[in-house]
């Protein structure tokens, strides 16, 4: 049986090997416009020539054919060239109608809640109630439904890991938190307390 009738039968199939094989058939400007979309955060030359298996120039060129198309394009998206690489993200003149749709969604303390997490690089719940106290729980259950939070149980401990998920990185824009931000907090650090501001704003990238 070719390759070809084998993925036609996708259910007898991992989903990674039909999005591979998918990769392999595609061009490479639509490659590297599916793996911007599929990673949803910046990537570098680098990262995009090692995912799309080709060199950095062809890249490079892909990338400038690709911001091009974009900018001719009736779209709510657009490639641009970040700090860290090039990302596919929301056009800054649909951006408020995101933050409009979103940010509401999310309550001081949640936000506060979401911050601890961000700029902790991941905890424990059982740390983060420490630290902002016991409506913590609820926060987080309102993050991991909004899907800027991944819960998950630690296999030698009772407590779930909690970090934040790449939702959160496209939302806020961040790709990196500084390093400057990472911060003793207080273990009775009370649910009002003010937290730092990330170097960052939510922007709704896609």
């Amino acid at each position: 049986m070719t390759l070809d009738r084998q993925v036609c039968t996708v259910n007898s199939y991992q989903p990674q090997t039909v999005i591979f094989y998918l990769l392999l058939k595609m061009s490479l400007l639509a490659k590297i416009e599916a793996i911007l979309y599929l990673k949803g955060q910046s990537l570098s030359i680098a990262g995009l020539a090692e995912l799309a298996g080709c060199d950095r120039t062809e890249v490079e060129e892909a990338l400038i054919q690709l911001m091009s198309d974009y900018a001719h394009r009736d779209s709510a998206l657009e490639v641009v060239e970040t700090d860290s690489g090039y990302s596919l993200q929301l056009r800054e003149a649909y951006r408020s109608l995101m933050q409009s749709l979103v940010a509401p969604e999310l309550g001081v303390g949640a936000l506060r809640t979401l911050a601890a997490i961000a700029l902790k690089g991941g905890i424990t719940q059982t740390d983060l109630v420490e630290l902002r106290g016991s409506g913590a729980y609820q926060q987080v259950t309102e993050l991991v439904e909004l899907g800027f939070v991944q819960k998950r149980k630690q296999a030698n401990s009772r407590s779930h890991w909690l970090q934040v998920t790449k939702k959160f990185h496209q939302y806020f824009q961040v790709d990196q938190l500084p390093q400057q931000l990472s911060l003793n907090f207080s273990d009775d650090l009370p649910l009002d307390a003010p937290l730092p501001v990330l170097d960052a704003k939510p922007t709704g990238e896609v």
